[in-house]
């Protein structure tokens, strides 16, 4: 993959208000889609949600493999900026721009065109999707805060199945049960590489994996829909597991595993080779992102909104969350309501299976880790 055009936009319903970015990634045809992005950020404002875009764009290139990249955008402030003729005022841009500088750097070349919002219908499409997501979370969110979900019959006390006991724990109500699934086997995987933001796909191993994965939870039945990480290893694990169960497959941004950066493709030996001092630093303190990447911290704070999300998407049912190692391991945390120790200690084999519990009134509970007897 040499050549592509990414078309990004942003937006939000007031200003700052319930804010999406959408992001399309075509072949240096013009025609072919390669890859697709969008993703609800909470309450911003445009220029954000623009730059939240862009730079989903651009790591969507990167995973292709670009070389060449033409953005085009009807934002005429971010494509200014970023072409070195406007000045970023605005402290909550400077960050995201310079993210996105990041990105650019890492292909052989990179322009900035502007186009009237006309001809960049698809991403705006794709941001008014992200826009509604929000929107519906919003409602369940302001339901659930009033105590009532519209078409909610079950009494505290209860299940759909019969009566529902809280446990000596003490929460209360139907809890959201997520089966939190890590994707099959890849390349980088059988290597013991740092696998992050790139793109391999599942070996024929990891293809059996999934398959296996997805006959067990065909065979649990009661599930409502399969959510999944947007890289490619775990949408065809996640696809195995939606197809068996015959339910939705929804795709969430913020499942995405840790950015790596300059440690991507590495092995622990020759990051540790590398930065010995910053990897050192780096395995006690989860504030420190790798060079170029992404710290702990920051993926905690992302999967929090997705947990968030889900719990008032899928308020009492049971859905399968297709994954990563840290996604999945902060889920655990958040959880247990444990410290970052959680993310060194616990082992997580490919293609297992975990269970955590959120219920609606903030308690929560692990019911089963690392699971693989079905593979």
């Amino acid at each position: 993959m040499r050549e592509v055009i990414v078309e990004a936009d942003g937006g939000s319903r007031g200003n700052p208000g319930p804010a999406g970015y959408g992001a399309v990634v075509f072949a240096d045809d013009h025609v072919r889609v390669l890859a697709e992005r969008k993703e609800y950020v909470g309450v911003t404002t445009n220029n954000v949600a623009e730059y939240r875009g862009l730079i989903a764009g651009l790591e969507a290139a990167t995973e292709l493999g670009a070389r060449v990249v033409t953005v085009r955008m009807d934002s005429k402030l971010v494509v200014e900026q970023m072409s070195g003729r406007w000045k970023i005022k605005h402290a909550s841009m400077i960050p995201l721009a310079e993210q996105a500088r990041r990105l650019v750097a890492g292909f052989d070349r990179v322009s900035f065109t502007w186009i009237p919002r006309a001809e960049n219908s698809h991403a705006d499409r794709l941001a008014n999707e992200a826009m509604d997501d929000g929107a519906l979370v919003g409602t369940v969110r302001e339901s659930r805060a009033a105590g009532y979900m519209p078409g909610d019959q079950v009494a505290v006390g209860e299940t759909a199945q019969g009566t529902y006991s809280p446990g000596w724990t003490g929460a209360i109500g139907r809890p959201t049960r997520l089966l939190l699934l890590r994707h099959g086997q890849t390349e980088l995987s059988v290597q013991r590489r740092y696998s992050g933001r790139g793109n391999p796909p599942l070996t024929e191993l990891g293809r059996e994996q999934a398959d296996r994965a997805a006959k067990m939870l065909a065979a649990k039945g009661d599930i409502a829909a399969v959510v999944s990480s947007p890289l490619q290893r775990a949408r065809s694990t996640a696809e195995a597991a939606a197809t068996a169960l015959d339910v939705p497959l929804r795709i969430l941004d913020g499942l995405i595993e840790t950015d790596f950066g300059q440690w991507e493709g590495l092995t622990f030996a020759e990051a540790a080779q590398r930065d010995p001092a910053l990897h050192a630093d780096w395995l006690g303190d989860p504030s420190i992102p790798a060079p170029g990447g992404e710290s702990f911290d920051q993926v905690r704070e992302r999967i929090e909104g997705v947990r968030r999300d889900l719990v008032a998407l899928y308020p009492g049912e049971n859905i399968v969350v297709v994954s990563h190692v840290t996604p999945i391991k902060t889920l655990l945390q958040l959880a247990l309501g444990v410290g970052p120790s959680l993310l060194y200690r616990l082992h997580l084999d490919l293609a297992s299976l975990c269970i955590a519990e959120f219920y609606p009134d903030g308690g929560a509970s692990v019911r089963l880790v690392n699971d693989t007897s079905y593979l």
